[in-house]
């Protein structure tokens, strides 16, 4: 059960009402009126960026759900505050709340660049594709003012070194440029999240994330510059988006995304309580049925945790799901399968003073 809401705080654009303790806290703390409280002045709650100067940058995986093994995420927490984000328990590590402080209390690395060139330059490093927003996105709204992700692709250009790419945050088109750089030479590829195409109820579910019209130019804006865009119909939620998923893929398609995949929700430990309060709050004729349809596709439990069976789904319905997706997929022309990036030419870049090459 969630936390009763801090009444002096005004949310506005917040997907998460309140601030549940993490999993590791000793303590559970709760509001409660004793009639003694002094009445304070109801405040804005605003966006809190701290910085952090970590010793390394790129974070190592051998899970089966995921097909990269290495990741680098500039930031921790995410403005963007999707209510079903799967990253919101990484915030109970820090000693904060997956609910409000995931969304207000954002940790920023600007030494990223200079890490990962520390990093890739070792002569013990084996080049493979560095994948971008793994967990929270690269390109949320402090990335306009603090400008991270220049300077990471900077360095990957100079390196040759292959990249992919997940967000849905419209300044990534700041670094068209760049990754225009990287895809001609077949070292870079971008996935857009797009989830619904209704714009309210995106307004409601990804508060502060670009409108799906935004992410449709973003996917067109980044094609025509040459970057192969895939299209993520991520996450499918059963009754609320799934629907959807045809339409999702026709418009991407007609956009110029070129590659296409599809998530089933998935609600880890602090996430789904948070989830079933935003039901309640947002859609709450149709919360019942779609908890339901959400554990007919996890064995009867809100989250499978389990590696190799995360990112999946089971059960007749959401096979259902996934023959309409793979149907729309073949129908409009989407191939299977993406070209794999090219490491071939990774290496040091030229340095001042240093001999040319003969060829």
């Amino acid at each position: 059960m969630l936390p009763k809401r801090n009444p002096d705080e005004v949310l506005k654009a917040r997907g998460a009402d309140t601030r549940p303790d993490g999993r590791f806290e000793p303590y559970r703390r709760e509001r409660e009126d004793d009639g003694w409280d002094i009445p304070e002045e109801e405040r804005l709650l605003r966006t809190d960026v701290v910085t952090e100067t970590p010793r390394s940058i790129i974070a190592r995986n051998s899970s089966p759900d995921v097909p990269f093994d290495r990741s680098i995420n500039p930031y921790r927490g995410c403005e963007h505050g999707c209510i079903y984000c799967f990253a919101r328990p990484s915030h109970s590590y820090l000693g904060l709340s997956p609910g409000l402080d995931f969304e207000t209390k954002i940790t920023a690395k600007p030494t990223a660049p200079a890490l990962l060139e520390r990093e890739i330059a070792r002569p013990s490093y084996k080049v493979a594709p560095i994948a971008l927003g793994t967990n929270t996105d690269p390109y949320q709204p402090v990335e306009a003012r603090l400008a991270i992700m220049p300077g990471i692709l900077r360095v990957l250009r100079d390196w040759n070194h292959p990249v992919t790419l997940v967000t849905r945050g419209r300044t990534v088109l700041r670094d068209l440029d760049l990754w225009a750089e990287l895809a001609a030479k077949d070292q870079a590829a971008v996935g857009v999240s797009v989830t619904t195409l209704d714009a309210d109820l995106a307004r409601a579910m990804e508060p502060r994330a670009p409108t799906p019209a935004v992410r449709l130019r973003m996917i067109r804006d980044l094609s025509r510059a040459g970057v192969p865009v895939r299209v993520m119909v991520a996450p499918v939620i059963p009754v609320l988006t799934e629907p959807e998923i045809e339409a999702i893929l026709t418009a991407a398609r007609e956009a110029g995304a070129t590659t296409a995949s599809m998530i089933p929700i998935r609600l880890p430990y602090e996430v789904a309580p948070l989830f079933r309060d935003w039901l309640q709050r947002h859609r709450p004729g149709m919360a019942a049925h779609i908890m339901n349809r959400v554990q007919a596709m996890r064995g009867g439990r809100d989250n499978d945790p389990r590696f190799g069976h995360r990112f999946r789904a089971q059960g007749h319905e959401a096979q259902l799901a996934l023959q309409r997706f793979r149907l729309a997929r073949k129908r409009l022309g989407y191939p299977e399968g993406s070209a794999p990036l090219d490491c071939s030419k990774f290496g040091p870049p030229p340095r001042a003073g240093d001999q040319l090459s003969l060829f």
